[in-house]
């Protein structure tokens, strides 16, 4: 993996993938229609009480405040979490929209049930909050996300089509919808809660996803740089090596990227309660993982379909298993297999064909025409002065002066 000598072939096995990614766009697919997203409290509206989580009689846990709130309502509230640590450690309420005597009936029997305590260490009711959170406000942030997104592609297309080329611009596209399609369908299945943290969240892995990709194509660039002209690998197998030369770079990338969102979601979870530092993770870590997935295994294959549908790929392809079989029918004759081995005493391998070694002196002059060292100009200066001068005199028999004359 890390020679990338193109043991791996992903490229070649693109139909596998085609169709692994197919059954995981329609499922996901499916749970996004079907089954729809469990959206919090900011998209659909409702009531949110916070209160310190302690008490009196000692710390206040999350089943607790459950309790009181169906023993007072008589039905369940949307999510009780406990958020922060130390002193300034809360639990929050969320649930559906509560009237006003309901807010101050729950509020009440939260404080004669459990005494949260102020900042002062006294019990007081003060010291229970509540809020009407509007379903406009989701709305508006949803908007917002759509139109970023939209910017985004936009922008990104026309980068990728001016740097790079169409097709690859097409391939990089495809797979950023995958991420996109792959993130919302994960958080249907699971039934994660989405709130404006998440949408926040999807939008960063975009880059991500981009990112990877456009460092296999830049590889992928530079190995078919001049393809057309030679005969030793179709489109297919010289991305296909690009792939594994930049395999290792990219599982190190995105494990570098997963670590510190494996600690976010340790620290948001574990240490300062589930809440916006969760749904950051959750979401990226997730669009990390589907987009690391697609920039190797989606992106570069379609690439290769795309690009074989150009007649003068296709011919050059054609060029290339001709001359295969030429050689092969060579080996066969001068007693070599297909591999290149000697079958025989005394006889010649196959990989001497003069054609190929004239390919492969091409591609190395190619190869080194994109790495030429910046020349010495004194060097280069010293090199142009003629032969037989000598600080720019003449020289002769008399210390540079003409032969045949005396000094007098």
């Amino acid at each position: 993996m890390y020679v990338g000598t193109g043991a791996f072939d992903v490229v070649g096995k693109r139909k596998r993938w085609y169709i692994f990614f197919a059954i995981l766009m329609l499922v996901c697919i499916a749970s996004i229609v079907f089954r729809g997203f469990n959206l919090g409290i900011d998209f659909k509206g409702g009531t949110r009480i916070s209160m310190p989580s302690e008490g009196a009689g000692g710390t206040i846990s999350t089943e607790q405040v459950t309790d009181v709130f169906n023993d007072t309502l008589n039905k369940e509230p949307a999510t009780v979490q406990a958020v922060g640590t130390g002193d300034s450690a809360t639990i929050q309420v969320r649930s559906e929209t509560l009237t006003t005597a309901e807010v101050a009936e729950l509020k009440t029997a939260l404080f004669d049930e459990l005494e949260p305590v102020n900042q002062a260490g006294e019990p007081s009711e003060r010291s229970i909050s509540d809020s009407a959170v509007s379903a406009s406000w989701g709305g508006e942030i949803s908007q917002q996300a759509l139109i970023a997104l939209g910017v985004f592609l936009v922008l990104v297309t026309l980068f990728l089509a001016f740097y790079f080329e169409r097709w690859m611009a097409v391939s990089a596209l495809a797979a950023l919808v995958h991420d996109v399609v792959v993130t919302a369908g994960v958080y249907s299945i699971v039934g994660f809660e989405v709130t404006p943290a998440t949408v926040i969240g999807l939008l960063t892995i975009l880059g991500f996803s981009l990112y990877d990709t456009v460092v296999v194509f830049d590889k992928v660039r530079e190995n078919t740089r001049g393809l057309l002209g030679l005969t030793r690998r179709t489109y297919g197998e010289a991305a296909n090596l690009a792939l594994n030369q930049t395999l290792m770079r990219s599982i190190n990338t995105s494990l570098i990227a997963v670590l510190p969102v494996l600690g976010l979601l340790v620290v948001g979870v574990g240490l300062l309660g589930v809440g916006t530092l969760q749904d950051l993770a959750l979401v990226q870590l997730t669009g990390i993982i589907a987009g690391a997935l697609s920039s190797i295994t989606l992106a570069t294959p379609l690439l290769v379909d795309l690009k074989m549908r150009e007649p003068k790929f296709k011919d050059q392809a054609r060029r290339v298993y001709a001359r295969r079989e030429n050689m092969a029918r060579k080996a066969a004759e001068r007693g070599v297999d297909a591999t290149g081995e000697i079958i025989g005493d005394d006889l010649t391998p196959a990989n001497d064909d003069e054609s190929l070694d004239a390919e492969l002196r091409q591609e190395r002059a190619m190869a080194a025409a994109s790495s030429v060292p910046t020349r010495n100009p004194k060097a280069a200066e010293n090199r142009r002065r003629p032969t037989g001068k000598q600080g720019g005199r003449p020289t002769g028999k008399h210390g540079g002066r003409p032969a045949g004359k005396k000094r007098h």
